[in-house]
């Protein structure tokens, strides 16, 4: 699997989280539930998206290469 495609593994995986957790969070509204997003969900979203950005780059820096080896 190359950088793109787990960058859009990646990518939807995080969508897919997010709205599930918002799908549960309608029923359950109490300190754990509010805790777990805060102390879990909001930093790992954070942490997802930053390393999708640093995929981004690998993939944009190994293209290059590709090109590079090319000629």
């Amino acid at each position: 699997m190359g950088v793109y495609e787990a960058r859009g593994q990646l990518g939807k995986a995080v969508k897919d989280l997010m709205l599930r957790f918002a799908d549960v969070k309608i029923g359950w509204d109490d300190p754990v539930a509010h805790a777990l997003e805060n102390d879990f969900l909001v930093p790992l979203e954070i942490d997802l998206r930053n390393a999708i950005a640093a995929m981004d780059q690998a993939g944009a820096i190994l293209q290059q290469a590709r090109h590079d080896c090319d000629e």
